[in-house]
């Protein structure tokens, strides 16, 4: 498996996003769950597929900027035949690199309880439960998360 970074409207990128969409809408029970601003590519930083060895796309994410020093983790998903493989958390792992680099110290994330799978990923990786933020503030269903990133040490000239 490896990791690229696509453009948001790089077709693998853009099924991926659709098959997330479909799969919250059957979860949730509404063809719309966006608790908060669907994402685009105007507020995508950056935007990650992972690929199996022979180049399907077997999962993705992106992340949103919040402000200068944190992000936002958007449109993680992983197709259902390559949950529990590690595709999520290399994935995940992709993303708090590129925030790191660009010298983020936090990332937050916003999911619901229609989502326990979620909820147990990322409590596993390392980030807790928050107040709600943002535009999720007044959504009560919305269980947002953050995870302080470690500093990422630049060696002296």
């Amino acid at each position: 498996m490896y990791i690229e970074s696509v453009a948001w409207d790089q077709p693998d990128a853009v099924a991926l996003r659709a098959r997330q969409r479909a799969e919250m809408a059957e979860r949730y029970g509404t063809p719309d769950s966006e608790s908060g601003s669907a994402p685009t590519a105007a507020d995508i930083a950056v935007f990650v597929v992972a690929r199996a060895a022979d180049g399907t796309a077997v999962g993705c994410g992106g992340l949103r900027a919040l402000d200068a020093e944190s992000g936002e983790v958007k449109r993680m998903y992983v197709v259902p035949d390559r949950r529990g493989t590690g595709v999520a958390a290399a994935v995940l792992a992709a993303l708090e690199q590129w925030a790191q680099a660009r010298g983020w110290s936090r990332l937050r994330l916003e999911t619901g309880p229609a989502q326990p799978d979620a909820v147990r990923f990322y409590t596993r990786s390392g980030y807790r439960r928050i107040p709600n933020f943002g535009a999720y503030e007044k959504v009560p269903d919305s269980l947002c998360f953050e995870r302080l990133l470690p500093q990422v040490s630049v060696p002296a000239p």
